[in-house]
């Protein structure tokens, strides 16, 4: 007589109604969150296209702000220095406001200040300016040794710089702290006796330092 081994037999299926069972548990939990999935997508469908909608009316309406502020600049103004300290033409956004002392007394003989609307006080230490125009009534040489130690100390760096209007003349491009506490640009050219300095500070108003005021420089060596 053959007996049958009964534990065997239920060891047997014991292995396959576990996978059976784990295949279906992850079956149910994958359709539960497929289904919550779509639920969230139906239900919010709307308030998510109208929050899309709002972010790009948002990111095109900044776009447009900066290009109406750009173009608003022009046409840009127009500051001519007298004859005797090399007739220096600069041009600057008709959004800016300028104080020029061109009177040639003392050691800049030419002074400005430059800045969108108002003009900032140009005695207080903490005002910074869009920019910076002086025809200074040192050497080229004296002035660029005064950075040699800065440059030393790796608080600026110094480039050979000539303007796009006066290729012939050639300067120095200083970047770094261009004065005391204040980080910027700054171009220095010589002017037969006298030294031009053009300057921006910050990082504000690099951008129309380097797109309309330096393209536009010019004056008679």
């Amino acid at each position: 007589m053959i007996k049958h081994d009964q534990n065997g037999s239920l060891n047997g299926l014991l292995i396959p109604l576990v996978i059976v069972s784990l295949f279906f548990v992850t079956s149910a939990g994958f359709a539960a969150w497929a289904f919550a999935s779509r639920q969230d997508y139906k239900l919010n469908t709307d308030e998510k296209i109208a929050s899309a909608v709002t972010i790009a009316r948002q990111n095109e309406s900044t776009a447009k702000d900066k290009q109406f502020a750009e173009a608003y600049k022009q046409p840009l103004k127009t500051y001519t220095g007298p004859q005797a300290f090399g007739s220096l033409s600069i041009k600057f956004p008709k959004t800016w406001s300028g104080y020029v002392d061109d009177t040639g007394k003392g050691t800049s003989v030419v002074d400005g200040y430059f800045y969108p609307g108002t003009v900032p006080s140009i005695t207080s230490p903490s005002s910074t300016f869009a920019l910076r125009v002086r025809v200074v009534a040192q050497s080229y040489s004296s002035i660029l040794t005064g950075f040699k130690g800065l440059q030393k100390a790796n608080k600026v760096t110094i480039s050979p710089y000539a303007l796009p209007q006066v290729p012939s003349v050639v300067g120095v491009r200083i970047d770094g702290e261009i004065r005391p506490t204040r980080n910027g640009t700054l171009i220095v050219i010589p002017l037969r006796d006298k030294t031009i300095e053009l300057s921006t500070e910050g990082s504000e108003f690099t951008a129309d330092f380097a797109d309309n005021i330096l393209p536009n420089v010019s004056f008679s060596p």
